[in-house]
């Protein structure tokens, strides 16, 4: 949960002013993803949690595929601040 925090506090000038941007929307998908897997840590059989852990998962591989083909440098810096791994699918 320190990741998680840490990530909220680097994002908190861009939270106010860009809502709708790519990078926000990744940014909030990252933070539930999180927060999911912590909880499904816990709970193993709770799958409707799983079903939308991976409609998330769906969702910001998405998202992270049109920003890679639109700006590969704003991709690239947003997933070494984040520590996620590129996909495979670019």
């Amino acid at each position: 949960m320190v990741k998680n925090s840490f990530i909220s506090v680097i994002f908190q000038e861009k939270k106010e002013e860009n809502k709708g941007s790519v990078e926000f929307q990744i940014v909030s998908f990252t933070n539930k993803i999180r927060r999911l897997t912590s909880h499904l840590e816990l709970h193993k059989k709770d799958y409707l949690s799983q079903r939308g852990l991976r409609k998330i998962l769906g969702k910001r591989q998405r998202l992270l595929s049109y920003l890679s083909k639109k700006n590969n440098i704003r991709y690239k810096e947003l997933i070494s601040e984040l520590d996620i791994r590129e996909s495979k699918n670019r």
